[in-house]
């Protein structure tokens, strides 16, 4: 019978190589039954010190291996008890790696046994896990794991994980199951008899009913579309509002706890109204009021009761996460039916079951990443109803394999997918019926500007965090190319002209010709884009430090303007290079595309609708790529600002081009609040100094355009739950940088020894927050507390916040797009220190260039766009803080201007009435130790 020996290790670091060794070791042996017939574990004497973060971590302590064994004394018993078995252990190469090298060190041939890696398999069978690590799992599971960190402990989890996954196994459908035998080759683990032995069992022992469909050979979870049920006759609104937040069988019995809010009600009624008398409107509400809960009573009352489809838009997935599973079904009842509320998103969210049949037939030619995430997929497809990628995380290069199998590829020029066995259709099809469809800022802004549709027609809007629009739009209404996602392209591009993928397909002499004209074209055109990026990137690095500013990811940033006359003709020539090779390209694809079509007429060839379908979406993307750069290097248009950025200390063409509208309110004016009848704008900050002239202003509110203002306060007490603690001793940051920078550090430390860490402290400059980190990790002690800084410890927002929230005592500084959507650990305290008022660095392209045009009209900058956009960004740094009436926290403002200039008050006044105290930074560590 097949016996596993399932391992785990403690070791003094990560790197076998360099000289770090075992510490602890645990062993279960255990049968493909799930029997366990032995248990081994031994602590291990490393012969090195063990590190501080390694007993903090495992709970072992140098004194508990002065008695232990060395690895020598107990590798003949290790080595014995493993060696006829399969070895399986969460990380593979991690544990095996650390093992083969200590019985190298013994003088014993190192383990090649068969081998199981349970992340590896976790992965595959759990696609949808939001953790891979250990504990996690078992969590997620209900394994049980009494001592994580501890090598028997684990090991016995990792038995439990491994039982369970081949339970997993054993319940897919065969074909599922026929399929991964075509990409397990390429994995680490062998576990090619265990789906053979489970196809075996799928044969003899099928449970009905079977609950798969099979579309295009693969099976896929069965997808019942729900029954449209008539709409019921609800009262009059009034009479029907008042039941929902005052009787005792509306809001209070349906959600646990509900408290009537101050401005919750007025704004469900201000909402109904506008989109009954087709008004626009502008409402803020703060934090607390509830104000999603308060739209959708409205949204959803109005779009039943009139059979109309309305749209929710919103800038971060996590809120509409809490929208769709939290507080629509919560409402549910109200409404007497079932409420249709979907979340729709764009084509390349969804996968295309054609692309993908046809690529797991190309299996023989997969790396370790493609292999890894065709099985994912296979699996996941028996799990979703949706087919949208961002249920699962794919490894880093299988989202470029998912360019090449989303619905992207079947464009409306080849239609590949009629009907039910399109995951895309489906999404639509949900659209067509739906009360509410919900969708995010990026497609809104994409579907107002683009010539195509983006998302189903719809003439009422709510937009939620409205202050994001401008941004948004801003972003959406111009142009983001970059040197490495062109190349990407370009080598899919190439892909597709290989010899291989036309072999036994009728095709004439020409087309063959044709097939290397164009890879000749994707080779010269890599070639020229490797100019220009070098060329970009040299001249941007060497130019004189007062034209280049740092983004807010330390990225170094280079207007283009009227001046450099030399380097844009130069740019624009070798652009034009660029562009010449993608139209021969784009010419090369053409001709093949009508071949291909040709012989399809005459040939059944499955391939041959599927390489039209990818050569018609390859040609459109060239039409894209000379669009957005034959004018790129000409500054006749004064209404846009382009700019350049570059990895400084990146690669030598890691170069980024930005193009944007200077003024993005025409353009809404024209395509939002004139097309539509009623758009709802709301957001916790919307207004600066009681008024919403400036976000008007922004997003083309004004002139003859109307709409109706609230604003709705909160109902918290922030006098009670917050204080605002200003330092009146901090050094001049124009005249002594390095010391402001040490008094920052200093402060941190100071505050967060209080408040144990859970700090988030908010930068507006990128090189301050690098000075900082790197002086803070000087004086701290990793063991006290993890320090992360956006842009430093890792280049991805998600990965930081992730490991910030898991370690209590943690401390995160992060630049502008750290403002919000940060939930800082810890139900007892919050501190968020504000190291400068969030003004815009003035040395921002689209400001900049703002800036100079506000002036040229005699206008001033400052107050009518630095001052009221600052104040909402600082409104909310400010909202982040306090999320419950229970909450309490402190705001660490280290910029004295604040409280000593002009414009200070406005701050001051744009927030809730709380103590502020300005005091020296001592006295203030002292309050708040106080305090709390």
């Amino acid at each position: 019978m097949t016996t596993f020996a399932i391992v785990d290790l403690e070791t003094t670091g990560n790197a076998a190589s360099k000289g770090d060794r075992i510490i602890e070791i645990g062993v279960v042996l255990m049968q493909l039954n799930g029997e366990i017939i032995q248990e081994f574990s031994t602590l291990v004497y490393p012969e090195r010190d063990v590190p501080p973060f390694i007993t903090s971590l495992t709970g072992i302590h140098e004194d508990d291996l002065l008695d232990a064994p060395l690895f020598s004394e107990v590798t003949d018993e290790v080595y014995h008890l493993m060696k006829d078995s399969y070895i399986v252990a969460h990380n593979i190469e991690f544990d095996l790696g650390f093992l083969n090298e200590e019985f190298k060190r013994c003088g014993y041939p190192p383990l090649h046994n068969p081998i199981i890696d349970t992340v590896e398999m976790a992965r595959i069978l759990l696609p949808g896990s939001a953790s891979f690590k250990l504990g996690q799992l078992s969590e997620q599971l209900g394994l049980g794991h009494d001592q994580p960190h501890r090598a028997l402990s684990d090991a016995r989890v990792t038995s439990d994980l491994l039982n369970y996954l081949l339970h997993r196994l054993n319940q897919l459908p065969e074909r599922t199951l026929e399929h991964l035998l075509k990409v397990e080759g390429k994995l680490k683990s062998e576990w090619r008899p265990f789906i053979r032995k489970s196809i075996e069992n799928n044969r003899y022992e099928q449970t009905s009913p079977y609950p798969f469909d099979l579309w295009h050979g693969i099976p896929v979870k069965r997808i019942t579309q729900e029954e449209v049920v008539s709409n019921p006759s609800l009262p009059p609104f009034k009479e029907w509002i008042e039941k929902a937040y005052k009787h005792t069988d509306g809001l209070k019995k349906l959600i646990h706890n509900y408290e009537i809010r101050q401005g919750q009600e007025k704004m469900t009624e201000m909402v109904f109204e506008a989109l009954s008398e087709q008004n626009h409107a502008i409402i803020e509400a703060e934090t607390g009021t509830g104000k999603s809960m308060a739209y959708l009573l409205a949204a959803l009352y109005y779009s039943i009761v009139n059979n109309e489809r309305l749209l929710v838009t919103t800038h971060t997935n996590s809120l509409q996460k809490q929208l769709l599973e939290k507080e629509i079904p919560a409402l549910e009842e109200l409404f007497g039916r079932p409420v249709r509320a979907v979340l729709y998103k764009g084509r390349n969210h969804y996968i295309s079951l054609v692309h993908f049949s046809y690529e797991l037939e190309q299996s023989y030619q997969d790396n370790y990443d493609i292999a890894l995430t065709k099985a994912m997929i296979l699996v996941w497809l028996t799990e979703t109803t949706t087919g949208d990628i961002d249920e699962i995380q794919l490894p880093s290069n299988g989202k470029q394999f998912w360019h090449k199998v989303s619905a992207d590829q079947s464009k409306k020029t080849v239609e590949l997918e009629e009907g039910k066995e399109s995951y895309y259709h489906w999404a639509e099809k949900e659209a067509d019926s739906a009360d509410l469809i919900i969708t995010n800022h990026a497609l809104f802004c994409m579907d107002l500007i683009s010539s195509e549709q983006r998302l189903p027609g719809y003439d009422r809007v709510i937009v939620d965090e409205a202050h994001h629009l401008e941004a948004v739009s801003s972003r959406y209404f111009g142009i983001q190319l970059n040197y490495k996602e062109l190349q990407r392209q370009l080598t899919q591009f190439a892909e597709m002209f290989q010899k291989r993928n036309y072999s036994k397909i009728p095709l004439s002499p020409s087309v063959v010709t044709e097939l290397e004209r164009a890879q000749f074209s994707v080779d010269e055109a890599k070639e020229e884009l490797n100019h220009l990026s070098r060329y970009l990137f040299q001249r941007i690095k060497s130019h004189k430090k007062k034209d280049k500013t740092k983004s807010d990811v330390g990225r170094i940033q280079f207007v283009l303007d009227g001046k450099e006359v030399g380097f844009r003709s130069t740019a624009n020539e070798m652009c034009h290079r660029f562009l010449a090779s993608i139209k021969k390209l784009a010419i090369a694809m053409e001709k093949i595309h009508d071949q291909l079509q040709l012989a399809g007429q005459l040939n059944e060839d499955y391939r041959i609708p599927i390489l039209v379908s990818r050569l018609s979406s390859q040609i459109e993307l060239t039409k894209s790529i000379r669009d957005q750069l034959v004018d790129y290097f000409d500054m006749s248009d004064s209404n846009e600002v382009k700019w350049i950025e570059i990895e400084g200390e990146g690669a030598t063409n890691a170069v980024y081009l930005f193009k944007e509208p200077l003024n993005v309110s025409e353009i809404l004016r024209a395509r939002l609040f004139n097309q539509k009848r009623s758009v709802v704008l709301t957001s916790a900050t919307l207004s600066t100094d009681a008024s919403f002239d400036y976000i008007r202003k922004v997003l083309g509110l004004e002139g003859n355009v109307e709409a109706v203002e609230a604003s709705l306060p909160s109902p918290y007490d922030f006098g009670r739950q917050v204080k605002v603690m200003v330092p009146n001793d901090f050094p001049n940051i124009k005249a002594s940088p390095e010391e402001y920078v040490e008094a920052i550090s200093e402060a941190i430390y100071s505050v967060a020894t209080i408040t144990k860490g859970r700090m988030l402290v908010l930068f507006t400059s990128y090189d301050m927050l690098r000075k900082t980190y790197h002086l803070l990790k000087e004086f701290i002690d990793p063991e006290e507390f993890m320090v992360f800084a956006q842009g430093v410890s890792t280049g991805s927002r998600d990965r930081l916040k992730k490991n910030f929230q898991a370690f209590d005592q943690s401390i995160l500084l992060g630049t502008s797009s750290f403002w919000e959507g940060v939930d800082i650990p810890g139900d007892d305290l919050s501190c968020l220190m504000i190291v400068r008022l969030p003004f815009q660095p003035p040395h921002d392209p689209v400001t900049s260039m703002r800036d100079q045009a506000l002036k040229k009209q005699q206008r001033n900058p400052f107050m009518e766009r630095s001052l009221p956009h600052a104040i909402i960004r600082f409104k909310q740094g400010f909202g982040r803080l306090i999320r419950s009436s229970t909450d309490r926290g402190v705001v660490f403002i280290c910029d004295q201007r604040l409280m000593e200039a002009k414009y200070g008050k406005y701050f001051l006044s744009s927030i809730p009435d709380v103590p502020v105290s300005y005091r020296s930074t001592r006295e203030l560590v002292d309050e708040i130790d106080e305090w709390l």
